[in-house]
């Protein structure tokens, strides 16, 4: 099994040829063209010597050349991670149970008590109460920032603040941070940063490349790319990497080898459907901004979006995610959204099937009323996540949901 080290010149992001061959062995275990399923708890020596030679020749933050236990590693989980940390140009990977595992194993295992971290307002939901409710049990505290506001950024700063967190592109809004400047930031103040890009993957950026210390996925949204598995990505260089490794060790926060093998899986097509994704995006995205019965849209590559100029001079593509307000309120969103006859409605994305969402009751149904407000969420507001079906479909489905209301 190949260490998780970056092979070759770094590529600004992801091609097909790397998602389907990167940090894959040539020739595997029984001639399977595929890696296999390893589907064991227990790996058993062949005598005392072979557990000394294991145990002395071993590094911890290296794949070993074989496994002891299924707490510390599994070939199908070990042969993911090799190849999530060279689509991401990383120095090492790990996976874990889900995305927001990701989340909580990385400021678990990066903040202190006493110590403070900066968090932007345009995130996950469970990203937000993990931080301001649950971190503060444990004397963690957490500064809520607006998105893309340096300055407010810099005076939020303080003695004992570690990191500053973000995604990007964010959800729902599909706000995108100006990496660089963020990165300036944090090392002029010797800070951390963390970036979720689940909603960017590898194929249309890559945050490590403009300095940004770790890059989180959940690989239930595009990676995996089929909707039938949940998973979670940390990548990032070793002396990070590292730590958390061993954290995972304790806290078994694990990811199943048949998963592993279902994101493996996933991640060879991984381009082909981003960019299907990509050229539907922006074009569900223009015809929305046109209509006379939608108020607003959100889309990165939309010269409207806020975030525009930094997204077409970084991202690859915007992405299958297009969020918009219909015109008018809650009742009228929820008659488009019935009316739709492709899109179902789920809480996810990423995946070869569209879905829709009516944020205020999915996502964001346990949130009071005013906070929903003051971070934008109205009962108008439709999150469309486009799969890999035809663009003029799509179009045509939303063009006659729209005329019904």
């Amino acid at each position: 099994m190949p260490t998780h080290k970056l092979a070759g010149q770094a590529q600004p992001t992801t091609d097909t040829t790397q998602a389907v061959h990167a940090g894959e062995a040539r020739f595997r275990a029984h001639h399977s063209l595929t890696v296999p399923i390893v589907q064991s708890a227990v790996y058993t020596f062949a005598s005392t010597a072979d557990l000394v030679a294991y145990t002395e020749d071993r590094l911890f933050w290296e794949a070993p050349e074989r496994e002891e236990y299924g707490r510390y590693g599994n070939p199908t989980v070990r042969a993911l991670e090799a190849k999530i940390a060279e689509l991401e140009g990383a120095q090492d990977a790990i996976a874990v149970g889900s995305g927001m595992s990701a989340v909580t194993a990385t400021l678990l295992l990066l903040l202190q008590p006493g110590q403070h971290f900066l968090l932007t307002d345009q995130c996950y939901p469970s990203t937000l109460e993990f931080s301001r409710k649950f971190l503060h049990r444990y004397g963690i505290d957490c500064t809520l920032v607006p998105f893309g506001d340096d300055q407010a950024l810099t005076a939020a700063i303080r003695p004992e603040t570690r990191l500053i967190f973000s995604e990007s592109p964010t959800n729902p809004f599909m706000r995108c941070l100006d990496l660089e400047r963020l990165v300036a930031i944090a090392r002029r103040h010797q800070l951390l940063t963390v970036v979720d890009a689940t909603f960017a993957t590898p194929y249309n950026q890559r945050p490590l490349q403009f300095g940004v210390d770790l890059v989180l996925h959940s690989l239930t949204k595009y990676l995996g790319g089929h909707n039938d598995l949940m998973g979670g990505s940390v990548a990032g260089r070793f002396d990070l990497t590292t730590p958390l490794r061993q954290m995972q060790h304790l806290f078994g926060c694990l990811l199943a080898p048949q998963t592993a093998y279902l994101t493996l899986r996933g991640i060879k097509t991984l381009p082909l459907r981003v960019a299907r994704q990509n050229e539907s995006g922006l074009a569900v995205a223009r015809f929305l901004e046109e209509h006379p019965k939608v108020r607003r849209v959100w889309y990165p590559l939309l010269e409207s979006h806020p975030d525009y100029a930094v997204a077409s001079a970084t991202l690859r593509g915007g992405g299958g995610v297009v969020s918009f307000e219909v015109d008018g309120d809650g009742e009228r969103a929820h008659r488009l959204i019935d009316a739709l006859r492709i899109p179902t409605i789920g809480p996810s994305l990423g995946g070869v099937e569209s879905m829709v969402s009516p944020l205020a009751l999915m996502g964001y149904a346990m949130t009071p009323p005013e906070e929903r407000l003051a971070l934008g969420i109205r009962d108008e507001l439709v999150r469309l996540c486009l799969g890999i079906e035809e663009t003029d479909a799509l179009l045509a489905d939303l063009a006659q949901a729209l005329d019904q209301i």
